[in-house]
């Protein structure tokens, strides 16, 4: 976090947390509410200003309990999440991954893929979605460990997940080579993905 942050902190440790005035969208897109209405679903508007979007993306972290903030000085603002905390992008052409924060991938503790075929990667920054426009270019670097391309050599459930729910789907080794070099779990998802990745969509006040 930034140092004039970290100070307003400690001047101020007691300002009131802010719930319904910030989301995430499942392409890694900041929406302002200004009504405050992120926790009954509005759709709020996006925010462009470069110098805002890098502050944010700055200050941006999470609490034990898996919810998601963004520290606004001394207050800290929840973040509803439309996907995931973190959108997972291709960086460049040779696959390597990054967050919608700007942020490298250097590991892949597991990856899960969901009834929907979205597919979610536990990394050193936390939970992340691959954003969709990049989801078949995930896919087609996956390697199984023997060397073979995942999509070539996967299970059924891989080509069709809606299969995940009505089948014994087992996890399996995949190795994912512009990011990391060691086989990581592919896990097939019948939870709802906050729940097995372990964050909360839509932080609310207490009580």
């Amino acid at each position: 976090m930034d140092e004039d942050v970290l100070a307003a902190m400690a001047r101020w440790p007691n300002v009131p947390d802010a719930y319904g005035w910030l989301s995430l969208d499942a392409r890694g897109r900041w929406r302002l509410h200004p009504d405050g209405d992120a926790l009954a679903g509005g759709p709020g508007v996006s925010i462009s200003n470069p110098g805002i979007l890098a502050f944010i993306s700055r200050n941006y972290a999470h609490d034990d309990l898996g919810r998601w903030f963004f520290q606004n000085g001394p207050q800290r603002v929840f973040v509803r999440l439309d996907a995931a905390p973190l959108i997972l992008r291709q960086a460049d052409e040779t696959g390597t991954l990054a967050t919608h924060t700007g942020l490298p991938v250097t590991k892949v503790e597991r990856w899960a893929l969901d009834t929907e075929g979205k597919l979610y990667a536990v990394t050193e920054h936390g939970p992340g979605m691959v954003e969709d426009r990049y989801l078949l270019g995930v896919l087609a670097l996956m390697r199984t460990p023997s060397g073979l391309p995942l999509l070539e050599d996967g299970p059924e459930w891989l080509a069709e997940p809606n299969l995940i729910a009505a089948t014994a789907a087992s996890p399996l080794d995949v190795i994912y080579p512009p990011v990391f070099a060691a086989a990581s779990p592919l896990l097939p998802l019948r939870d709802p993905a906050s729940v097995a990745l372990g964050y909360v969509e839509r932080p609310a006040p207490p009580g």
